[in-house]
């Protein structure tokens, strides 16, 4: 069974610094990186507890742009 305990800050400062770059791939390997040795519980438990709440709100918004899928598509209505 995986531990969901808090993990050192080299596991997690990656992170910090893929967000700061505004770098989504960097990230999102990290992620993958990080849910393969440590498991999904344990991201959650570290993403929701301790790397988003440290997050400033201009790289919030962009982290939450990029989960999104770019952010919202102005489409045109043909009527």
């Amino acid at each position: 069974m995986l531990s969901t305990e808090a993990k050192p800050i080299k596991a997690i400062a990656p992170f910090f610094v893929a967000i700061g770059n505004r770098d989504w791939e960097e990230f999102k390997q990290l992620e993958k990186n990080f849910v393969a040795q440590h498991g999904v519980e344990a991201w959650q438990e570290e993403f929701n507890f301790r790397i988003k709440p440290a997050l400033d709100k201009d790289s919030d918004r962009w982290l939450l742009i990029q989960w999104c899928g770019g952010g919202v598509v102005e489409s045109e209505v043909v009527g």
